[in-house]
């Protein structure tokens, strides 16, 4: 309480990407068509999964969570973004930067257990086919939804509280353009080194673990797929290999930028820039190029549309 009676600091400013103002139209430009191809692909995998029946099974219910995700994550820092693009100032006030951070970080953790689960699901599918039915029913789906929301807002949580409860009095720029936590506790007013050390080990931890839960699951799904006919073995690896991409697009960001201590480096920018604008569109990408099912029926659903 006393840290947030000597809070003095009521808005920060950003320093964007760059102070090139050609570049920040350009950059505006194409961040504003990858932001709205990210609304309308993952809007169209909801869809989809939404009104075919026969892709109302537990992955492509992940997965149209997945895309919900994303559709958050992108609109927690694009617009903002663009906005800071097309503007000469830069800011953003101290009440909005907390609650962009702790949406960041719920969106975030959130897609990091759904990558898990989808993982566990695609394992049980693949080395216990016969239980699958039994192990991964509409109950068991939703709770564990309902838990990995849970997890996302519980570390949300605990990030924002090490946040706001540090004083700012005096600096308030961010060497960013967006508020996260490294660039934030860098301008209170006291030594941070603890704090950020309690910051990196509950994401690194959660960041890292997952990872190697999802890296160990995949080899395990690889090693049995040696048992399964050719077809079998040609459906598993298509519909991994699109989960591995995704996990590997978006976990290589998030263990780079916060598995480390509080230091920079000059491409942070790009691989935020990456995580969280480019990240978001992959996944429509990826499951409407590489998954058969899904562009089947999407390709039906605009049949039906066009006719109806």
């Amino acid at each position: 309480m006393d840290a947030l009676n000597q809070t003095r600091v009521t808005e920060f400013v950003f320093l964007g990407l760059t102070e090139n103002w050609v570049l920040e139209i350009l950059l505006s430009v194409a961040f504003f068509v990858t932001y709205v191809l990210t609304l309308l692909g993952n809007s169209l995998i909801i869809v989809t999964i939404v009104f075919t029946l026969r892709l109302h099974t537990p992955m492509y219910f992940f997965l149209s969570n997945l895309s919900f995700i994303d559709i958050c994550h992108s609109s927690v820092t694009v617009p903002k973004m663009l906005e800071g693009l097309l503007l000469e100032r830069k800011t953003i006030s101290f009440d909005n930067c907390i609650a962009q951070l702790f949406f960041l970080h719920l969106f975030a953790c959130a897609e990091i257990f759904l990558l898990t689960v989808m993982a566990y699901d695609r394992y049980v599918a693949i080395c216990a086919p016969l239980h699958y039915p039994n192990v991964m029913n509409i109950r068991v789906c939703v709770q564990l939804v309902f838990a990995l929301w849970l997890g996302g807002t519980v570390h949300s949580l605990v990030q924002t509280f090490l946040t706001i409860h540090l004083p700012y009095c005096g600096p308030n720029i961010i060497d960013s353009y967006f508020c996260d936590v490294p660039p934030v506790i860098k301008l209170a007013c006291t030594d941070t080194y603890l704090t950020g050390m309690l910051i990196v080990s509950n994401s690194g931890t959660i960041s890292l673990t997952c990872f190697l839960v999802l890296v160990t699951s995949y080899t395990v799904i690889l090693v049995s797929l040696r048992r399964q006919s050719a077809e079998g073995r040609r459906k598993a690896l298509s519909t991994c290999s699109a989960h591995f991409m995704v996990v590997a697009f978006f976990f290589g960001p998030c263990i780079f930028l916060y598995t480390r201590p509080d230091t920079s480096f000059s491409m942070d920018k790009v691989v935020s820039v990456f995580y969280t604008v480019v990240t978001p569109l992959l996944n429509p990408l990826i499951y409407t190029l590489r998954n058969e099912e899904v562009k089947s029926a999407t390709k039906h659903l605009r049949q039906k549309q066009i006719f109806s």
